[in-house]
């Protein structure tokens, strides 16, 4: 059965991420990422345009298809090994998520709607998962 997640992350980290074919959450933490399984889909939410900048973004900024069965270490050198996921992205626009507060699911009747993602992954409904696509306008041929 397929599951949906939504994933917090700056533009820049993202871009970095959908450039290289890969995915990370929570600084690298690994247990969030054993809880998406393969063909399971993923949507990035950027609050920011860099990672601890003040520059708002507000946006989502990625969405593709987990790939492989595996989470797996990477060396990105001066000690830092972040657990990571590969996924296949597909062609999309960023969206800003003001539009569409009042539809999600995760967000609807919720002012702190915010509150929930401070944890870098989150569960999301299937529905919301194609009202982010729509207004990203991914296409569909490239993944989930």
């Amino acid at each position: 059965m397929t599951s949906f997640w939504m994933a917090i992350a700056s533009a820049e980290h993202v871009r970095r991420g959908r450039s290289e074919g890969f995915m990370q959450v929570c600084h690298g933490k690994a247990a969030p990422l054993r809880r998406i399984k393969p063909d399971d889909g993923i949507i990035y939410y950027s609050p920011t345009l860099t990672f601890g900048g003040r520059e708002r973004l507000q946006a989502f900024t990625a969405i593709g298809t987990v790939h492989g069965k595996e989470t797996y270490r990477f060396d990105m050198g001066g000690g830092f090994s972040p657990y990571r996921r590969d996924v296949v992205w597909a062609e999309a626009r960023d969206a800003p998520i003001h539009p569409l507060l009042g539809s999600l699911d995760f967000t609807a009747g919720r002012p702190n709607w915010g509150y929930r993602l401070r944890f870098g992954l989150l569960s999301i409904s299937e529905r919301d998962f194609d009202l982010i696509a729509a207004a990203m306008q991914r296409d569909t041929s490239s993944a989930a």
